[in-house]
């Protein structure tokens, strides 16, 4: 099923800004695309919540802006673990502490093995029916799984600082699918799989992306030697403001050279976030998900919500930033 011409409209006007990963407009449509991957028996409740879902897909973004141990959660430095195919790097976070060093991990960033406590705190979730927690995991293991998928949060010139090519990550994740996701994108994708060695399927998207990595580069740097400065960027109106960006023109060509490479990171997103949280479901017992009309969060969760809105717009993000 894809998403109406109506509901990307309106998540592209609430996408506040270029954010991190994928962005927030992106990180909403995917989460919001992953739900229609779901079989019957979680289709309903996760349908029934999918505006929260979506809306809440991007708190780890916003957490950023607060806490200074969120940001490593989102990438890792695949370079900085010697050659591809990084055979000695372990899958487990115990083993990766006693080889490397806890900081040196924290450093170069963790999303692997965050992604695996996630999914595992899901599934608690689940076998304890516990609707709140089960929607606010939902939403936030989606967020890692996603950006996961994004080549330049496996490398270290994860915005092109040590090639001269600043703002290439925004570019890639937020720019390119919020001008085409809409009217070019094909969300057609099948159904959500049992995924029986999860680190595993994590590693080898990682791997996905660092190769792609390079790619992203290269392609940037080929074609702006092809685009003189007046006709890469462009200035548009956003939220009040007129900001400059890369221009229609220079980020159609850019995806054409890319060969479709962010639609179908994009699209394995949505495959692998309904993935893990139909995994977490079945590894919890398949319990029923029939739950309350409205479900009922405490009144920390309430509080956390809105200190994270209230706190992220005025705040600096705590650790690497991606956003020029």
């Amino acid at each position: 099923m894809k998403l109406s011409k109506i509901t990307l409209t309106v998540l592209l006007l609430i996408a506040f800004q270029y954010a991190s990963a994928w962005g927030f407009y992106t990180h909403r449509a995917i989460n919001y695309q992953a739900v229609f991957l779901l079989p019957p028996g979680m289709m309903t409740f996760y349908k029934q919540h999918i505006e929260f879902l979506s809306e809440h897909a991007v708190d780890p973004d916003k957490r950023r802006y607060i806490v200074t141990g969120e940001g490593p959660r989102h990438f890792i430095d695949l370079d900085q673990y010697g050659d591809y195919p990084f055979e000695d790097l372990p899958q487990s976070w115990n083993g990766a502490v006693k080889k490397y060093g806890e900081d040196h991990l924290q450093s170069h960033g963790i999303v692997p093995w965050w992604i695996q406590i996630m999914h595992q705190r899901l599934t608690k979730a689940f076998h304890e029916k516990n609707f709140a927690a089960i929607l606010k995991l939902s939403a936030e293991l989606g967020h890692y799984v996603a950006d996961a998928h994004v080549p330049l949060h496996a490398h270290s010139n994860y915005n092109g600082q040590q090639t001269g090519q600043q703002g290439i990550h925004a570019f890639w994740e937020s720019r390119v699918p919020e001008l085409l996701a809409g009217k070019e994108f094909d969300y057609f994708i099948g159904k959500a799989v049992y995924i029986s060695k999860p680190a595993t399927f994590v590693r080898e998207r990682i791997l996905e992306s660092f190769l792609a990595a390079d790619t992203v580069l290269q392609t940037e740097k080929q074609l702006s030697r092809e685009f003189p400065p007046d006709q890469k960027y462009a200035y548009e109106e956003r939220n009040g403001s007129v900001i400059r960006q890369y221009a229609s023109s220079f980020t159609i060509a850019f995806n054409q050279r890319l060969q479709g490479m962010v639609e179908r990171r994009m699209r394995q997103s949505i495959f692998g976030i309904a993935s893990f949280w139909y995994t977490a479901w079945l590894n919890a017992g398949q319990p029923s998900l029939q739950s309350p009309s409205e479900v009922t969060f405490s009144p920390a969760d309430l509080k956390d919500f809105e200190e994270l809105n209230l706190l992220w717009k005025s705040g600096a993000s705590k650790g690497r930033s991606c956003e020029n």
